[in-house]
């Protein structure tokens, strides 16, 4: 495996990590700027909305004015780098908002850049496993970015958190300066074709059930932190552990949906949901208890954003899977997180207690499991339309 697929990893753990590191440390961020704790976990949703409009806007910039990869990558290194800069210095909860937005427009198209220069530099034959390198920076983003960042913050401030990934981004840029080799402009992409993928509803409803998944897991995990210390008693120097077994779990969920999802794409998805259903439920009604609620917590992270492989298999049989297919499906999959951690934050705003995310995670589950319910009623053996068992 070429080195410049590691130091693509390392890009993408480098920007999921200052994604989920709010999660971590929202009593600093609290007291620093005196708001709620919904009001910061909307930073979450935030950052993930920009995503979402970013993703596709400067996709289509890059496609158009025709920047050769590596120079985009650096060039969007160096925006987030500045962002996230600001981030570190903000004074005020405005300026911070200002910060999440251009760290998460330019964390979106790093995203597609990064897959991208995967696919040119990878062997043909091993271009599936180094796209999971790349992908694998977001589960290390959890296991180990999300704690550390945590820990940082505890013992330096939360200001020292986000100059840790300012120093990490920028260390990610130098070497890729150095190591990524150079490319050509990429070619122009058969834009009418792409479109045409937009009318297959079947590819909607795709989108449809990624949106939900992620949606149910993240308006639980952006309240992973008060709910554990408020309600179910767990000391919050106890919380990086947590988290890092939570990334744990979501690492080796990944590990398992990746091998199976080829195969049984449909009942991987089903079986996911219900387990995720499950867990939810149970964290909701025993939130007190911890054993039951640190399980919970694991069981969430095993079959909530590990689901992605087999999430973005179904898409891809379902298009022609061109470079918009897959952005918007990036988008789609922020689009659930930005409205799970929204919908999670103002069920506590209106009342309903820091339990409130989880039954709303729990909701979006089975709508979820909805989702998929007209697709079991028969089998397609097509490589683009296979929703249940391929052969």
């Amino acid at each position: 495996m070429p080195l410049a697929v590691y130091i693509l990893g390392l890009t993408i753990f480098s920007v999921a990590t200052s994604e989920f590191m709010i999660a971590g440390m929202m009593p600093s961020l609290t007291a620093a700027f005196n708001v709620s704790i919904t009001k910061v976990g909307y930073l979450i949703s935030i950052y993930a909305a920009s995503m979402v409009i970013g993703g596709p806007i400067l996709t289509a910039i890059l496609i158009k004015i025709r920047i050769p990869h590596k120079r985009a990558l650096l060039s969007l290194i160096v925006i987030y780098t500045l962002g996230q800069s600001v981030g570190a210095m903000a004074n005020s909860y405005g300026l911070m908002v200002i910060a999440r937005i251009i760290t998460g427009v330019a964390a979106s198209a790093c995203f597609g850049v990064a897959l991208a220069i995967c696919g040119n530099i990878a062997k043909p034959e091993s271009r599936g496993r180094a796209a999971a390198v790349v992908v694998s920076g977001l589960m290390f983003a959890t296991m180990l970015g999300l704690p550390i960042a945590t820990v940082v913050d505890q013992q330096f401030g939360w200001r020292a958190s986000f100059w840790l990934v300012v120093a990490l981004t920028a260390l990610c840029g130098i070497i890729s300066s150095v190591m990524l080799p150079a490319s050509s402009k990429p070619e122009e992409a058969n834009l009418a074709a792409e479109l045409d993928d937009f009318k297959n509803i079947h590819l909607w409803a795709a989108y449809a059930t990624s949106g939900l998944v992620l949606g149910a897991t993240f308006a639980a995990f952006s309240y992973f932190s008060p709910i554990l210390t408020e309600i179910t008693g767990i000391a919050s120097n106890r919380l990086p552990l947590l988290f890092s077994l939570y990334g744990i779990a979501a690492l080796l969920g990944n590990i398992i949906v990746g091998r199976l999802a080829d195969k049984y794409m449909l009942p991987i998805t089903t079986a996911g949901l219900l387990v995720l259903l499950a867990a939810l439920t149970l964290f909701a009604l025993f939130t007190q208890n911890p054993i039951i609620s640190i399980t919970a917590m694991m069981l969430i992270g095993l079959v909530g954003i590990s689901m992605n492989p087999v999430l973005i298999i179904r898409v891809m049989r379902n298009s022609r899977a061109g470079p918009l297919v897959n952005t918007v499906h990036t988008s789609v999959i922020n689009i659930g997180l930005a409205v799970g951690s929204w919908l999670g934050g103002l069920a506590i705003s209106s009342g309903y207690g820091l339990r409130a995310p989880l039954w709303v995670g729990a909701m979006l589950a089975v709508l979820g499991i909805i989702s998929l319910l007209p697709y079991f009623s028969y089998k397609i053996n097509s490589p683009k339309t296979c929703y249940t068992k391929c052969e």
